[in-house]
């Protein structure tokens, strides 16, 4: 059952009623099905997937939804445009992490350039440290309203030093995208069906572009519950499918879930595109969207989980992303007891 910690942080989407509305397939554990029972009383929740040592073991859609239904993971697809990086770095389309972007971006930097854009790497863009000017929260309708979102993120002025404190910011990974597109000539879009498309059922069903036509690196990318989840039991599995085959290097997984930075948020570590922190006594590794949408892996556990919700606004202030973290701890303490 949810614990009185996390019964707490849900008393804002206690549901007048109704249960889970789609069976388990398999049946789960007791403990586990007792889990995914309580978890009906948070409203927004869509679909809850767990998987333990690469099968899964609970299929839960509640509150009328459907399993197979698509979702926008909104931030979560950070995870996967720091997988694209990678990959890009594996195949030496990208010479590294420490590769300065503004001579791949020359063509979209301002006039008179702040001499600090020289400074700004791969690295710093994939860890939040660029030290540019955040597009999210109350920038990002301003940001995305401009004529050429790659020029109008490197003209504003800099909120901080490249390697400097972690600056959350969409803006960073849109960078990447657009890095990703200048380098291949192909865009992330097709390069997320080349590079990823061996993951049996991974598929992006759909993806916003800029005015440019370069994707939103790291926002407005929907895909099903079990999407995310193949995605995410591919990074516990070291980089591998199922049938063994190397899709993400395993080195470049180890490096996205190495600490680099701390959100003055949360107080969560972040890595490359992941955040890092304990939960239910294990250290867990997850990627977050607004609005409560989660793939979290509990590597000690062999543990994927991929949660998605109806966008009912910012999770963090609300408490509801907590409860979601609540909610992994009673499926943590289930394993366990499982």
């Amino acid at each position: 059952m949810l614990t009185r910690r996390s019964t707490l942080f849900a008393l804002p989407f206690l549901a007048a009623a109704g249960r889970s509305l789609a069976q388990t397939v398999p049946q789960p554990p007791s403990a586990l099905s007792g889990v995914l029972d309580a978890a009906a009383a948070l409203q927004p929740l869509k679909v809850v997937l767990v998987s333990r040592d690469g099968r899964t073991v609970a299929r839960r859609a509640y509150n009328g939804q459907r399993l197979d239904g698509a979702t926008n993971i909104k931030s979560a697809s950070k995870s996967i445009i720091s997988a694209l990086v990678g990959i890009a770095i594996d195949r030496r389309v990208l010479d590294g992490v420490e590769q300065p972007v503004a001579p791949i971006l020359k063509a979209d930097l301002p006039g008179r350039p702040d001499p600090r854009l020289q400074n700004v790497t791969i690295g710093n863009l994939l860890s939040m440290q660029a030290g540019l000017s955040r597009m999210s929260g109350p920038n990002y309708g301003r940001w995305v309203s401009s004529r050429n979102w790659v020029r109008f993120a490197l003209s504003e002025p800099f909120d901080g030093e490249p390697g400097g404190d972690m600056l959350y910011s969409t803006a960073s990974t849109h960078l990447l995208s657009a890095v990703l597109t200048r380098r291949t000539g192909q865009s992330t879009l097709s390069l997320a069906r080349e590079w990823l498309g061996p993951i049996k059922d991974f598929d992006i069903s759909s993806w916003e572009r800029d005015p440019q036509g370069i994707y939103l690196g790291g926002n407005q990318m929907a895909m099903t519950a079990g999407s995310l989840l193949a995605f995410g039991e591919v990074y516990r599995n070291g980089g591998r499918t199922a049938d063994g085959r190397q899709v993400i290097p395993a080195d470049w997984i180890a490096q996205s879930w190495t600490q680099r930075t701390t959100s003055r948020f949360s107080g969560d570590g972040y890595g490359y595109g992941w955040f890092l922190r304990q939960i239910g006594g294990e250290d867990v590794k997850f990627g977050w969207g607004y609005g409560g949408q989660m793939i979290y892996i509990v590597p000690s556990l062999g543990l994927t989980v991929a949660m998605t919700s109806r966008d009912t606004g910012p999770s963090a202030r609300s408490g509801y992303r907590d409860a979601l973290h609540g909610l992994l701890a009673d499926i943590i303490r289930a394993s366990k007891d499982g």
